[in-house]
């Protein structure tokens, strides 16, 4: 390799070349997936509440018992084991996504900005906006259905 010459990034490389730790760093904590949604009787349209799983840990914008997610929430989707490009419910600002359709980050992303802060200022973050579902029966999720102002 060149002196001169600088490595890219990790995030811009495949989604299958990352190491466990670069895929897990890749996730920027908005929450998003963590949402409940609701979707129509043939899964073509889906549509996302603000209510959140209970291990949502609000503080650190992660899982509150990642290592036991699949055992605590059978329902919990792991995002590594999917098609992503199937997937009709991952948010336009997924770094996932984006890297799955070979675009870069956006410059809020916290491994491009450095702090969460301007993803907080960007309305990305879910932060303060969702209700643990442990305060909302489950009929009652159509009751707190969101539109997302920003993708």
């Amino acid at each position: 390799m060149n002196a001169g010459a600088r490595s890219s990034p990790f995030w811009e490389k495949p989604l299958t070349e990352l190491t466990q730790p670069e895929w897990e760093s890749l996730c920027d904590g908005c929450g998003r997936c963590c949402l409940k949604k609701l979707t129509n009787a043939s899964g073509s349209r889906v549509e996302f509440t603000r209510v959140i799983c209970r291990y949502f840990n609000h503080a650190s914008h992660r899982c509150g018992c990642y290592a036991k997610r699949a055992e605590l929430v059978p329902d919990c989707l792991n995002v590594k084991q999917m098609d992503i490009g199937k997937i009709n419910w991952m948010p336009d600002t997924c770094a996932y996504r984006l890297r799955f359709e070979g675009r870069p980050l956006f410059d809020w992303h916290p491994l491009i900005a450095g702090s969460r802060s301007r993803m907080d200022a960007e309305g990305i973050s879910v932060g303060g906006r969702a209700v643990s579902e442990e305060y909302v029966h489950e009929d009652g999720y159509d009751e707190h259905i969101i539109r997302w102002v920003k993708a």
